[in-house]
């Protein structure tokens, strides 16, 4: 089979860089619609809500296959347990990070959520034997640099929310891994729909306790939650499709200035030299991987 001309691959590089801008606004509003409601409701309600509204859109999304395999037959599975523990991983560190945008500046969420990667490295490399190359190892070193002069532990107390948030981006890692190795057997939409459909039912009673209705003027923020995480890991599937992830993923770090601008934009928070010193450092050890592959 012949290679890609040199226009189809430059056309390949565009609509994957188009969707995995849409990626990067997706995870901003979902961010910022964490923040908005979180000063009406709590983690475990916001989580309520997103689970339900995603669960609606892909049961939608089925119903258009009707019970074929492009339909309500794509739920059948084998490693039901598998589906459990991933979504269960995954709820918990969805919850910290709901947990903990009250709590921290947005643009200090969003680098230590950038710790992602790096946990990723380590836990493929234990868990799926994937080799630790040298810039694997250099990324991994530049990510806890970057961590720890942003926690500066020893100069200034570490808060716990700051902890909670790197607990967070360990549990995506450690999704992310177990999504990895299910992709041999099992379809998107499958591990998308036991995903909120078990984070449905394994959030319902906690998030019972003091349930409120929003006000009328959150409701757009109510849906946002729920559509802005679905729409991000679809454009980011798309993104994968249409060209390499290493040509793509350095787009995400896009995110950091458009959440540091709305932090001050909307609720004046500031930045300290610090923080963008570690932010440069998590983010170069992902460039590092990212340009490796």
């Amino acid at each position: 089979m012949s290679a890609a001309s040199p226009t189809s691959q430059h056309t390949s590089s565009i609509v994957g860089a188009l969707w995995m801008l849409g990626a990067v606004c997706s995870f901003t509003t979902l961010t910022l619609s964490g923040r908005e409601l979180s000063g009406e409701m709590n983690a475990f309600q916001i989580m309520l809500y997103r689970s339900g509204i995603s669960l609606i859109i892909i049961i939608a999304i089925l119903a258009r296959g009707g019970v074929g395999e492009t339909g309500f037959g794509q739920l059948r599975t084998s490693i039901p347990l598998v589906h459990l523990g991933r979504s269960l991983v995954h709820y918990a560190g969805q919850y910290s990070f709901f947990f903990v945008l009250p709590l921290l500046p947005l643009v200090q969420i969003t680098t230590l959520e950038f710790s992602f990667p790096i946990w990723t490295i380590l836990l493929a490399a234990v868990f799926l034997n994937e080799r630790l190359t040298r810039h694997r190892i250099a990324a991994v070193l530049f990510g806890f640099a970057g961590i720890v002069v942003v926690l500066r532990p020893g100069v200034m107390e570490v808060e716990l929310a700051s902890l909670i948030m790197l607990g967070a981006a360990f549990c995506y890692a450690t999704a992310f891994v177990i999504t990895k190795w299910m992709t041999g057997t099992e379809k998107p939409l499958t591990i998308l729909f036991y995903m909120f459909f078990i984070q449905l039912l394994v959030g319902l009673a906690p998030a019972l306790p003091g349930f409120v209705l929003p006000d009328p003027e959150k409701w757009p923020w109510v849906v946002a939650v729920g559509v802005a995480g679905l729409v991000a890991h679809y454009c980011v599937a798309r993104a994968f499709m249409a060209t390499q992830a290493s040509a793509v993923m350095p787009l995400d770090f896009l995110r950091l200035p458009l959440i540091g601008l709305a932090g001050w934009w909307l609720y004046g928070e500031g930045v300290d030299i610090w923080l963008i010193i570690g932010a440069g450092l998590i983010l170069f050890g992902i460039w590092i991987n990212s340009r490796s592959r």
